[in-house]
């Protein structure tokens, strides 16, 4: 059985996306004016960004859990140009990641762990170890060489 780590982030996160979408995920009425952090200069185009947002959140507490919302804003914030001098990291905004665990805990995917943060529960792991096992499956088809690893 192939884990979230043996296969590409992109296809696992864009495969689990749509499953969240399908799971009738909650989406806030603000996800469609608001931009990811203060180094953003727009809001993302991509109509469905939220539940991609959400996946990879998932998928980061399953690789680095327990983390935190501010470990989780550091890691999706980016550069910001100040001036004439370097660019300085700015954080993401933290209501979309708080937002985002706080729907990924309602389905079961993620628990909190009192001071360290969230971790991946049995039913979330569950789920991205199974969808990773078929992306690799997939993969093998059009790659024999990677029948080895399923």
């Amino acid at each position: 059985m192939a884990k979230a780590y043996d296969v590409p982030a992109d296809i696992l996160i864009a495969k689990l996306a749509e499953i969240l979408k399908g799971e009738n995920i909650g989406k806030p009425e603000w996800a469609n004016f608001v931009k990811t952090g203060s180094h953003a200069q727009r809001p993302p185009h991509e109509k469905d960004w939220w539940y991609t947002r959400c996946a990879s959140v998932l998928r980061k507490i399953y690789l680095h859990g327990p983390v935190g919302i501010n470990d989780l804003r550091a890691e999706y914030g980016g550069s910001k140009a100040v001036g004439y001098a370097f660019s300085h990291h700015r954080d993401a905004g933290g209501a979309i990641i708080r937002n985002a665990i706080h729907e990924l805990e309602k389905l079961g995917y993620v628990e909190k762990v009192a001071g360290k943060g969230r971790v991946i529960s049995h039913q979330g792991m569950k789920k991205l170890d199974r969808l990773a096992s078929e992306i690799l499956d997939e993969l093998a088809v059009q790659n024999p060489l990677l029948k080895i690893y399923s």
